[in-house]
């Protein structure tokens, strides 16, 4: 098991991972995506965990299960799950890319995409549930990921930390 500073909000039962400094919108994002429905899976804190299949679990540490900071109002109860698989990363931050390629990073020896996102513009909680539809029904996110993946379950199978493809 690792444990990460992150943010952690499953759509449909599935978890995309919220990662940045302090400050970067974590919180605020995953706020805005559970208040259209998605529900928390960890705020501030992640641990992850392989599920011995391939796959990475996301659970939130206890002492803080189904609490949220709110800036401006304090730490309260949002709607929560226990656990969830997680199928994207999102690193935030002010300079994404139009067109990028695809990322991935190694956590607990299992191959996670990952893409990076400004958590303040008002279409990022859209691009997201959009995002994670895609990968329920196994569409690329981005032009050329079917031979991406390829690259990734090799690196997985390296153990290479992560990268771009």
């Amino acid at each position: 098991m690792v444990q990460i500073h992150a943010s952690c909000v499953a759509i449909d039962g599935t978890a995309l991972l919220l990662r940045g400094p302090s400050g970067s919108g974590k919180s605020d994002l995953a706020l805005r995506l559970v208040d259209e429905g998605a529900r928390l899976v960890a705020d501030d804190s992640v641990d992850l965990m392989s599920d011995g299949k391939g796959g990475l679990i996301a659970r939130c540490p206890q002492p803080i299960a189904g609490l949220m900071e709110v800036r401006g109002l304090g730490v309260l109860p949002v709607p929560a799950i226990d656990a969830a698989p997680v199928a994207l990363i999102v690193d935030l931050g002010t300079d994404e890319e139009r067109l990028p390629d695809p990322g991935f990073d190694i956590v607990a020896g299992v191959a996670v995409a990952r893409i990076r996102l400004n958590p303040f513009h008002v279409s990022t909680p859209a691009k997201l549930r959009l995002a994670m539809a895609a990968l329920a029904r196994g569409w690329p996110l981005v032009p050329g990921e079917n031979a991406w993946r390829g690259l990734v379950a090799a690196a997985a199978a390296q153990g290479t930390p992560g990268g771009r493809a």
